[in-house]
This record gives structure tokens, C-alpha cells and sequence, in this order.
């Protein structure tokens, strides 16, 4: 399963917000239909932003717009992910947007099933293992970073469950994580977010894989939950592994210096069409938290499993 792909001049994205219902495409035909899918997060998962965002830049340059006038438009969208930014420099310095934007495309696959192979020595035959969000096939081009690990060790013929959290508030570990582990045939079940220190305490999961949008020095900045998983792990002495690739490592900033982005406070009001809350309620609404590197037992890469920052 491939997240995106390109086809005559336009990119097509599964469109994330409609799983796992319905499994449709998102066509971009300009840059706009790019950022406005990044935005409404019909793409999400940082790898997947970074790749989806150089070939916004590719139908800028098909198009004949001011490339610098695009690249700021796109690296508006959302600012916590690094590899947005990586990618949009990297399209800008290359010969031609297009032909860097696909040599991306498919580097992130083999990236990411490097990340899989490092990983799964870390994955004992019968282990339970709990993520947070969606770190997939669905936050990448193919195959998952957190969840590439799974399947490399399920390749590699270890029986293992996953556990995912509903990762509220848009749900992404109940509506795509649970949905991919589902189409694989990897064992998962589906806990609320809440629930994940008492089973740590009773000892049901063995180990934490979750992805992560940016690595810094100090830490890495994950999905809204990610602080208390890690925790929770470090509480009942449980692994807890970051898996991501290099670029989304980000040597120049503390990860406290990082702007973590506020999101609609309507994404905490409702639950799809249904409000769960008065309407005048004040909300606060971040998307990703700071999880310090003291915490983490290591971070997975293609190049081997590495210190925190």
C-alpha cells in the first residue's frame, strides 16, 4: 500500500480523514490542492508530509509559479514536522523539483524498510508491543516507520500483538494504526488513551515503538500523548524506542525551541459530528508534546539505532 503516488502531471493522496471507511484518493492537480491536503491533514506523518510536499513544489514548477514565493506558502502549513522543511529545501536546491521529488518518494521506501530491519531485533518472539498515533504505512510513502518494525518483525516470523491507543482527538491510532495492523493480519486491539500506564503497570505490554516528527537535542516532539506513554514506560520499566528517519533528526534547535502547533479547538469539541462539550468551552488544543531524550531507550533509524540527542 502506497500512501501517494504520481500520475500524468497530478498527485494522488488516500485521503486519511475518510479511514477506515472509506479507502479513497485525493487528487492534486496545483501546489494548493497539496497544502490544503497537509493542512486538513488528508495527508499526515511526517515522512508523508515531506515527500508530499516536494512534489507540491514539482506542480508549482509545472505550472510556472515563483518557486520562492511557494516553497514559504508550503512550509507555512504545519511547523512542528521537520521533514516539511527538508524537503522543501531540498526541491529547491535540486536541478528539477520533479525528478528530486520522485528520487524522495522512493528513497522513504527503502528508508523506512531499513528502519524495520533495525528495528525488529529489538522485538522478542511473543511481545506485546503498544504504539501511539499513526507512525505507518499511512505516515510515510510505504511501509511505517514505528509500525514498520512491527511488520519487519513479523516478517522475520516472531508472533507479536500490537496494542494501539485511540490517539485523541482525531483518532489515529483507532482509525488508521488499528486499520493497517488489521490489513496485515498482525494481532491488535484498541485501548483508550487513558488506559495505557495501567496496562504497562500490569505488565501487558513489553515494549513502546512510536514515531516521532522531529528529533533535537533534548528530545523529540511527537503526536499529543506521546510525553505521558513515555512516562508511564518509564515508570514500570518498559522499552520505549522512537523510530524515525534521519530526516527528521534536526541538529540546529533545542526541541524545547520548536513551535508545537494549535489546532482547531473544534477537533476537542466534537467527536466527528457529535459535541461532547458545551460550545462556549475555552479549549486548548496542541498537537504534539516533547518527550526528553533521558526518557527514550533509543531511536531506530536506517542507519542503525541511535542515542536521543
Amino acid at each position: 500500500m502506497k500512501t501517494m503516488f504520481w500520475k500524468e502531471n497530478k498527485l494522488f493522496l488516500i485521503d486519511q480523514t475518510r479511514l477506515p471507511d472509506e479507502f479513497t484518493y485525493f487528487e492534486c492537480k496545483t501546489y494548493k490542492d497539496v497544502i490544503h491536503a497537509i493542512k486538513t491533514m488528508k495527508v499526515r506523518g511526517a515522512p508523508a508530509i515531506g515527500v508530499a510536499a516536494a512534489f507540491g513544489m514539482a506542480l508549482a514548477e509545472l505550472a510556472g509559479e515563483n518557486l520562492e514565493k511557494t516553497a514559504n506558502e508550503i512550509k507555512s502549513t504545519r511547523p512542528t514536522a521537520v521533514n516539511l522543511f527538508w524537503a522543501v529545501d531540498r526541491v529547491t536546491n535540486s536541478n528539477s523539483a520533479l525528478e528530486e521529488a520522485l528520487k524522495m518518494y522512493g528513497e522513504d521506501v527503502k528508508t523506512n524498510k531499513a528502519i524495520g530491519k533495525n528495528g525488529s531485533v529489538i522485538i522478542d518472539d511473543g511481545d506485546t508491543i503498544l504504539t501511539h498515533c499513526n507512525a505507518g504505512a499511512l505516515a510515510c510513502v510505504e511501509y511505517g516507520t514505528a509500525l514498520g518494525v512491527v511488520r519487519a518483525a513479523a516478517e522475520d516470523g516472531k508472533r507479536i500483538n500490537v496494542i494501539c491507543d485511540e490517539t485523541r482527538p482525531l483518532c489515529q491510532g483507532a482509525r488508521l494504526s488499528v486499520w493497517e495492523m488489521q490489513q496485515e493480519g498482525i494481532p491488535v486491539r484498541l485501548i483508550v488513551d487513558s488506559s495505557a500506564g495501567y496496562l504497562m503497570q500490569k505488565g501487558e505490554v513489553d515494549k513502546v515503538v512510536i514515531g516521532a516528527d522531529r528529533v533535537a537535542k533534548g528530545g523529540v516532539a511527537n503526536k499529543i500523548g506521546s510525553l505521558m506513554v513515555a512516562l508511564a514506560a518509564k515508570r514500570f520499566n518498559v522499552p520505549f524506542y522512537v523510530a524515525a528517519p534521519k530526516s527528521t533528526f534536526d541538529y540546529e534547535n533545542s526541541i524545547y525551541d520548536v513551535e508545537i502547533e494549535e489546532r482547531d479547538s473544534r477537533e476537542v469539541l466534537y467527536f466527528g459530528d457529535c459535541r461532547v462539550a458545551p460550545e462556549e468551552t475555552e479549549v486548548k488544543n496542541p498537537a504534539f508534546d516533547i518527550v526528553p531524550s533521558d526518557i527514550i531507550s533509543g531511536i531506530i533509524t536506517e542507519d542503525g539505532i541511535l542515542k536521543p540527542l
